[in-house]
């Protein structure tokens, strides 16, 4: 009976209001793909007219990396769809990281251990609770329906997909034609992520661009367990402070989540003023029409985009913090910035790396804030350098092509340097 009145509720077609459209708009914010579009916005309409709210699923294996803004983007919408009304279903892929994500890598990863998986898991809960509402999260593990699969239901599941369609994945597909290897356990990781989706019954399956094709993967395994597909939304890479890179540690353009308030408020506001609308499309939980009247003002009403780009870096410190040192950051900048420690107009340089790297006391020198690459090096061991807000004292660390930040030397040296 459950199984005909699915197939009902497939065939039926409900009325779509102003009310569903805005909200799609809203999930649609800053999303790379959105698959399929029509068949959200029926969902829309059915959880609106019905009362049962869409199931929304993010799976993450919990390999503990170190969050910043970056890791954020995915969290926020699931946000949106909370604050929407919707259910969000944080999966933690405590079977898949033993098997290993092998999306964009050209080598097998190796899977993680059991023990390493347990203390990752309450990492990664830890930061998901920084962005989302704990009462309003349904956590699961998919060890729950997968070590019960057991061989024979495995086995079955495999026999629902083909190698010929396993083989179109990117990565899958460069490693076959260079003749490197490709394990066994891997062909079974994007079947094992998208039989999550059939045990969870997922409406909408979140990710990075980098984990369509899985995704894919459950919307067609949905469609042979005799289950509605999951829509698909996938979210791009976050621009770092530089401007022009995906936000990582290793180009010294990020903001981690567990920073402090001022360096956090600090690091907002020294992006350009065009980034600061992709971040506000985001990061922002601002609504669409919010975000539109602030553009507004900025561009055709004579506001000061800095006072933009503050409200943004207050609600991102708010956020992991709290408004209580959202406020204090933010007037303890402004006593920084209207006392002359930082300059409005910080001038821009352009380092030439030669060999594809500079080591940053000679860039220093380079850049014009210091009279020799000797003089840097003792203002590093000093402490009185900065890259991004945060203190550098390491001498030999150097600099690679394509890196852009802003450097401080001292209280009154500064910078935004782009490194070719």
């Amino acid at each position: 009976m459950a199984e005909e009145q699915k197939a009902t509720d497939q065939v039926k077609k409900y009325t779509v209001t102003q009310e569903d459209r805005d909200a799609l708009a809203l999930i649609k914010r800053g999303a790379d793909t959105l698959l399929i579009e029509d068949e959200l916005l029926q969902k829309l309409a059915r959880a609106r007219e019905t009362g049962t709210p869409l199931r929304c699923k993010l799976g993450l294996d919990p390999t503990a990396p170190d969050i910043h803004l970056g890791h954020t983007v995915v969290l926020n919408k699931l946000r949106q769809l909370q604050d929407l009304g919707h259910t969000v279903i944080f999966l933690v892929g405590d079977f898949t990281a033993s098997i290993g994500d092998p999306s964009g890598r050209n080598v097998t990863r190796p899977p993680l251990s059991f023990e390493q998986i347990k203390v990752n898991a309450e990492t990664y809960l830890d930061q998901a609770g920084r962005v989302l509402d704990p009462n309003k999260t349904e956590v699961r593990y998919n060890s729950e329906w997968s070590n019960a699969l057991g061989s024979v239901g495995l086995i079955q599941l495999a026999s629902r997909y083909t190698l010929a369609r396993l083989l179109e994945r990117d990565d899958f597909a460069k490693r076959f034609r260079e003749n490197l290897p490709i394990a066994m356990h891997e062909l079974l990781y994007p079947l094992m992520q998208g039989y999550d989706s059939v045990a969870l019954h997922s409406d909408l399956e979140l990710g990075g661009s980098d984990q369509r094709f899985n995704l894919i993967v459950g919307r067609e395994l949905q469609r042979q367990y005799g289950q509605e597909p999951q829509c698909i939304l996938t979210m791009p890479l976050l621009v770092g402070l530089d401007g022009v890179n995906k936000m990582s540690k290793s180009k010294h353009n990020y903001i981690g989540i567990t920073e402090s308030a001022d360096s956090m408020f600090g690091k907002v506001m020294s992006i350009s003023d065009d980034l600061m609308w992709n971040w506000y499309d985001l990061l922002s939980l601002k609504s669409n029409e919010e975000i539109a009247r602030i553009k507004d003002e900025c561009q055709n009403q004579g506001r000061n985009p800095r006072d933009a780009k503050a409200a943004l870096a207050h609600e991102i410190v708010a956020r992991f913090h709290n408004e209580a040192e959202a406020v204090a950051a933010e007037e303890e900048f402004n006593r920084r910035f209207k006392s002359g420690e930082m300059p409005e107009d910080i001038p821009e340089v352009t380092v030439v790396a030669e060999g594809g790297s500079i080591p940053l006391g000679k860039l220093l020198k380079e850049a014009g804030l210091v009279a020799s690459a000797s003089e840097g090096n003792r203002n590093i061991d000093q402490g009185g350098v900065k890259i991004g807000g945060d203190k550098v004292t390491d001498r030999t660390m150097k600099i690679t092509s394509g890196m852009n930040f802003i450097v401080q030397v001292g209280k009154r040296k500064w910078a935004k340097v782009s490194v070719k």
